[in-house]
C-alpha cells in the first residue's frame, strides 16, 4: 500500500514494481491519498494503480498492513505516520525500500520507512533514521547521519560528517559542506551551497547560503 498520489508517490509505485521483478517486495496496485488533484489521479490511473479512498479506510482495516508514506513533505510525512502507528486495530509496519541502481557502502543503517531511490550514493559509516527520502542521485558521504523524517531531493550532495536534523529538507542539487550540522525542520533551497551550520526551523539559500526565513 502507498500513501500518496502525487509525484513521490508515483515513483514509489515504480520502484515497487522494479523491485517485485526481483521477488524483493510485493506489487504495488494500491494508493490512497486523502485530496488527490485531478491531474495527479489521471497520472496514477496511467500507471495502473487505482486510488482506494482515505488515510482513513486503512484505519478501518483488521489484520497486518505493509504501508510506505510517499509524501515529500516531513512534516506531513509525520502525521501520517503517527495516525497509522497509532491505529490499534491494524498491525502497521514499514517496509524500507532501495533502488537496485544505488551504491550502498559499508556499515550504513537504513530505518523503517526509509525509501532510496535510483542512483543514490550512500559511502559508508551512515545511520539513516525512520521515514527518511532519499531522492534520485543523491550523495551522501561518510560518517553523514540523517534523522527521522529528513528529506534529500534529486541530486542533494552531503559532503562527510554531516548531520541533518529530523523533517530538514535538503533541497535539490544543494551542496551542504563537511562536518556541517542542519537543524531540525530546517530547509535549505535548490542548489544551495551550506557554508556554515543551519540553526534549527531555519530557510536558507543561494550561494553561499544565506538565511532567508
Amino acid at each position: 500500500m502507498v500513501v500518496g498520489a502525487g509525484g513521490f508517490g508515483r515513483e514509489v509505485v515504480t520502484l515497487l514494481r522494479r523491485l517485485a521483478l526481483d521477488d524483493r517486495v510485493w506489487a504495488c496496485g494500491e494508493v490512497v491519498d486523502d485530496a488527490p488533484s485531478p491531474a495527479n489521479v489521471h497520472r496514477l490511473r496511467r500507471l495502473g494503480p487505482m486510488i482506494l479512498g482515505r488515510v482513513s479506510d486503512l484505519l478501518d482495516r483488521d489484520g497486518p498492513l505493509s504501508v510506505v508514506v510517499a509524501v515529500g513533505d516531513p512534516d506531513g510525512r509525520r502525521q501520517l505516520v503517527d495516525r497509522l502507528s497509532q491505529n490499534a486495530r491494524t498491525d502497521v509496519s514499514f517496509p524500507i525500500l532501495v533502488h537496485p541502481d544505488t551504491t550502498i557502502g559499508a556499515d550504513v543503517r537504513l530505518g523503517e520507512g526509509t525509501v532510496v531511490a535510483p542512483g543514490v550514493r550512500l559511502s559508508a559509516s551512515i545511520d539513516v533514521s525512520r521515514h527518511v527520502h532519499v531522492d534520485q542521485n543523491a550523495t551522501v558521504g561518510h560518517d553523514v547521519v540523517l534523522d527521522d523524517f529528513v528529506r534529500l531531493n534529486p541530486a542533494a550532495c552531503l559532503s562527510g560528517d554531516v548531520r541533518v536534523g529530523a523533517g530538514a529538507l535538503i533541497g535539490a542539487n544543494a551542496t551542504v559542506l563537511q562536518g556541517l550540522t542542519i537543524g531540525s525542520g530546517a530547509v535549505v533551497g535548490a542548489g544551495a551551497v551550506v557554508t556554515r551550520n543551519v540553526e534549527p526551523g531555519r530557510t536558507v539559500a543561494g550561494v553561499p547560503a544565506r538565511v532567508t526565513g
